[in-house]
């Protein structure tokens, strides 16, 4: 118990990674145990400014999040990561470089996001308005391998939860019972944290 891992949610935009990584993390939290939740657009910002969308670029991207999980884990820290990381290639160097790498694929088809579309994005890139977005004008590779695969146009967020955690409780990465009663207490330390930072602008 307690051994570190990196949980990689990959899928296409708006498949569902944001909010299921958060829920997990929440949840490994509740559990006792230390983690932290990266996400890929707030890494883009501070990290990888330099960086565009090309392939090359990507590439970069996702190595750069697979070594800060890596250092994460070195230390004892569960990292979440929430990342669209769409070629298979760089996502085999992460499981490589992570010697205990779950990779969760959310799993949803094309039609189903673009249908859905809440922010309008899917809208924008078959305009032409968004370039190089994966899933249109940019291809998403889906994962040979991955772990668990949650098919989110047909699970509700509470059942593809649920096979997560179970997943993490059967290989005795996490344990089977909440240490706090009650999530509150790191909702609100994540939401005090969310907003630091946003104060100075790294959100």
């Amino acid at each position: 118990m307690e051994k570190a891992f990196t949980i990689w949610f990959t899928g296409l935009s708006g498949s569902g990674k944001s909010t299921l990584s958060r829920l997990t993390y929440l949840e490994i939290r509740r559990r006792g145990l230390k983690a932290e939740l990266i996400d890929g657009d707030i890494i883009r910002k501070n990290f990888c400014q330099e960086l565009g969308f090309s392939k090359r670029d990507r590439y970069i991207n996702i190595k750069r999040i697979g070594f800060l999980s890596w250092l994460l884990n070195k230390h004892g820290i569960i990292s979440v990561v929430a990342a669209i990381a769409p070629y298979e290639e760089v996502r085999q160097i992460n499981r490589q470089l992570i010697p205990n790498y779950i990779e969760v694929f959310c799993n949803c088809p094309l039609e189903v996001l673009e249908a859905r579309d809440p922010k309008g994005l899917y809208k924008k890139a078959l305009q032409g308005k968004i370039k190089n977005f994966t899933g249109i004008s940019d291809p998403y590779e889906p994962p040979k391998n991955a772990e668990i695969v949650c098919n989110t146009d047909r699970e509700t967020v509470e059942e593809s939860l649920q096979k997560i955690i179970n997943y993490l409780v059967k290989k005795d990465l996490i344990p089977k019972k909440h240490i706090l009663p009650d999530i509150s207490i790191i909702e609100q330390e994540d939401q005090n944290w969310r907003q630091h930072l946003a104060n100075l602008g790294f959100v």
